[in-house]
């Protein structure tokens, strides 16, 4: 059987971590950042788990990433 294809587009927005967890970038980041105070910017730099809910699709579209 041949191996799978790893998602590109996936593998760039989100990543698995040891524990099998599926990071991801927060919203609210694209634009009109000056208006929003330092502590909020701070906190939208950091990862935010996904959903349970399209954790298993993900981690199809990764196969080898887990």
């Amino acid at each position: 059987m041949p191996k799978m294809k790893t998602n590109k587009s996936v593998k760039k927005r989100f990543r698995v971590t040891k524990k099998g967890k599926v990071l991801g970038s927060r919203a609210l980041r694209r634009h009109m950042m000056t208006d929003r105070s330092p502590k909020k910017k701070r906190q939208l730099r950091r990862k935010m788990p996904v959903d349970k809910l399209h954790v298993g699709a993900l981690k199809a579209l990764m196969p080898y990433d887990r």
